[in-house]
């Protein structure tokens, strides 16, 4: 269809390690648990509210696993650039159909840069742009939600 888009844009932290499978083809996968933070002040209490979305991020360019695999860490700040897909899977031990929602890094109009205050940054992307890759250990891990799912 001609006039549509489907592209996230999301900076968050990572709420674990990064996850890294095996695909039956022999190709590498990484999936990530990004959270993305929005806080306010309540109107009537003035007390500071926050609200935590998670987002599943599934990484397919090969290049890009490697990078996900070698430098990224829980609390690690990203900025992604992906689509947005839903599957459909069945839940073995109930038998009914389940969803799950990710967006997807893969091909060309897709990107992940590692971001970050201090000593750390860079990224890489799938448009073969790379900016610099400095030492990813100054990256604050004061990411301690647990993660749903």
């Amino acid at each position: 269809m001609a006039g549509s888009l489907n592209k996230v844009l999301l900076i968050g932290r990572l709420g674990a390690d990064p996850e890294i499978k095996q695909m039956v083809n022999g190709k590498s996968v990484a999936r990530l648990s990004l959270a993305t933070s929005q806080s306010w002040k309540d109107k009537n209490t003035g007390e500071k509210k926050e609200k935590t979305e998670w987002h599943r991020i599934v990484v397919f360019n090969e290049g890009l696993v490697n990078v996900v695999q070698q430098y990224l860490k829980k609390g690690a700040q990203i900025y992604v650039e992906g689509q947005l897909t839903t599957r459909k899977w069945k839940d073995e031990q109930s038998g009914q159909d389940k969803y799950s929602t990710e967006i997807i890094i893969q091909g060309y109009n897709s990107s992940l840069t590692m971001l970050g205050g201090g000593n750390s940054g860079g990224g890489i992307s799938n448009d073969n742009t790379q900016s610099n890759n400095d030492d990813m250990s100054q990256i604050s891990n004061d990411m301690d939600d647990e993660i749903p799912f």
